[in-house]
């Protein structure tokens, strides 16, 4: 049985992935100012950085149409899969929902299931990577969906910000208190909830210590983690995605360690120097 996997573009692709017809990333739409960028393989994400720093707006997100999603879907695969950043930040899930039921209404016999990650970024990565083992591994349709609920039920976020604009730019934290923090060289380390939103697991002063203390809260969240591969996205700061993959190694058994670059939708949430991690 053949399968396809599509992604909104906050989900990173693997570099295999881009040559590979069975991956498609649908872009979401990036705001500054009164400039919108199309979130595809044209992304700039110097040229965003740049322009972000210097907008006193906050930069938003456009998610796809269900058109864009509807055409993604109707393909020539037996099976069909979607992964969307988590409907509790965007309203990309519903819009992928709606496209698959826009599909329906011309092949109603079409198998295409759309997953809310309740992550981002390389949360979103891994759940394509177990979307497609269990393919690879002949699995059925329907246990494929259910493996991978279960995966989704079990997976951690979580990030360090280097830059806290972002969060002062959209309501998160007052002017002042993105000032102290600044200058106090606080970084917090952020995590997701059970239901994909965002929450606040420490802090702390400088941005290694920062460091260290996800990897704690990394190693206390999972379990087993000798079965399990971890993904690590960077925003401009391939040197600290580095020096946190070999903490992680030194500290835990793992299947694997991916690294990659954040896209477009990823890079506006972690901002210039941020650093996101999935397992």
């Amino acid at each position: 049985m053949s399968y396809k996997i599509v992604i909104d573009s906050c989900g990173e692709l693997l570099e295999q992935w881009k040559q590979d017809e069975r991956f498609e990333s649908v872009p979401l739409t990036l705001t500054v100012g009164s400039e919108n960028i199309i979130d595809d393989e044209t992304f700039d994400q110097a040229d965003f950085l740049q322009k972000v720093a210097a907008c006193p707006e906050c930069p938003k997100s456009a998610c796809p149409s269900p058109e864009s999603y509807r055409k993604a879907f109707d393909c020539e695969a037996d099976h069909v899969y979607c992964v969307t950043l988590s409907s509790e930040l965007s309203g990309s899930y519903n819009s992928a929902v709606l496209g698959a039921s826009l599909l329906h209404e011309e092949r109603k016999d079409k198998q295409v299931h759309v997953f809310n990650s309740r992550s981002a970024s390389v949360g979103q990565t891994l759940i394509a990577m177990k979307i497609a083992q269990c393919e690879d591994a002949g699995l059925p349709f329907e246990d494929v969906i259910s493996v991978v609920n279960k995966y989704i039920e079990e997976q951690h976020t979580f990030f360090v910000l280097e830059n806290l604009e972002t969060l002062r730019k959209n309501g998160r934290l007052s002017r002042v208190k993105a000032l102290v923090a600044t200058a106090l060289k606080i970084k917090p380390i952020m995590g997701s909830t059970p239901e994909g939103s965002i929450c606040q697991l420490d802090q702390a002063r400088g941005m290694n210590k920062a460091l260290v203390k996800m990897v704690e809260k990394i190693m206390e969240a999972t379990e087993n983690s000798e079965s399990k591969v971890l993904a690590i996205s960077h925003c401009n700061s391939p040197k600290k995605a580095q020096m946190l993959k070999e903490a992680i190694q030194e500290k835990m058994k793992l299947t694997d360690i991916v690294v990659l670059n954040t896209a477009g939708v990823s890079s506006m949430y972690a901002n210039d120097g941020g650093i996101i991690v999935a397992v």
